[in-house]
């Protein structure tokens, strides 16, 4: 009898061993373990800027973004190969099913407005234009001959005046498409006659090594047809609206069990999060109001 329950201990010693977690393992929570989010590459800055910040908040936490265009994204994100991603639109109806025919929950939550700018070169004349004068473009209808030099071919901000202009196929004048926002103002900087597209957040937060072009080129102002006055994309323009060319910024998740995912999620949409958002040209989801104590003398 002795013997079996020596026995026995052993092998439950053996067992409870081999379930304990290893000594440099981090558990998966909402705030500590590694996640990856897939990211539209026209918002590469902002997220850089919450995963920076949210790192020195949580440093057991390793969130990773993988950047890419919105038509690489999808399918990664409908396959589930990764469960979070950044984009400037939700589910369409037929991707919804994908997951509610699993009986997965996507959580989308907006936590920013960014604009979409029109650049030009600064030897140009004219720095305003007419948002439905881009619309014509876009159908084939350019009486002004005005090129329009695009991110890539496969970016949200193409599909975005496609959807705006409520077409399928581009013209086969007066449109170009390059690979990357950093190529859009290369080319302006050095060609006349060209408007460039880019989102507001990677004209604001670019990088050192094209500081020399932005000299070169300016931000045209955007009037709806039915507006009198000329609108730039500054933050204050993308916070009241007033701009024409506004998309939400917006992080689906479905990674379904609360851990990592779902807490940078949160943080995104937190007060510190919003701030963030704030401090790198966008404008926030929610503006927090600020609480002010007044001391008095007695």
């Amino acid at each position: 009898m002795m013997k079996f329950s020596y026995l026995s201990l052993l092998v439950f010693l053996f067992l409870f061993s081999c379930r304990s977690p290893k000594k440099n393992e981090v558990t998966q929570s909402r705030t500590t373990g590694e996640t990856s989010i897939l990211v539209d590459e026209s918002f590469a800055q902002v997220l850089d800027a919450q995963i920076q910040v949210f790192s020195v908040e949580y440093p057991n936490a390793t969130v990773k973004s993988i950047l890419e265009n919105e038509n690489k994204i999808m399918p990664l994100f409908l396959n589930r190969k990764i469960k979070a991603a950044v984009l400037s639109r939700m589910l369409t109806d037929k991707e919804q099913k994908n997951y509610t025919s699993k009986g997965i929950i996507v959580y989308t939550d907006r936590f920013a407005i960014d604009g979409i700018a029109l650049i030009t070169n600064k030897e140009n004349a004219d720095s305003t234009i007419n948002s439905q004068d881009i619309i014509s473009i876009l159908k084939g209808e350019n009486p002004k001959g005005i090129n329009l030099v695009f991110d890539n071919p496969h970016s949200s901000t193409l599909r975005y005046f496609k959807d705006l202009a409520k077409i399928k196929d581009l013209p086969n004048k007066h449109i170009f498409t390059l690979q990357n926002s950093n190529e859009v103002i290369k080319y302006i900087a050095s060609h006349q006659n060209y408007v460039g597209v880019i989102g507001v957040n990677w004209l604001y937060n670019n990088e050192k090594s094209i500081q020399a072009q932005l000299l070169k080129i300016k931000t045209m102002a955007v009037k709806n047809s039915d507006d009198k006055e000329y609108y730039k994309p500054t933050q204050e323009n993308l916070i009241s609206g007033r701009y024409p060319f506004l998309r939400n910024i917006y992080i689906l998740n479905a990674e379904g069990n609360g851990n990592l995912g779902t807490g940078f999620a949160n943080w995104l949409c937190s007060p510190r999060g919003q701030l963030i958002v704030l401090k790198s040209g966008l404008a926030p989801h929610k503006l927090n109001p600020r609480e002010l104590n007044i001391k008095t003398n007695k």
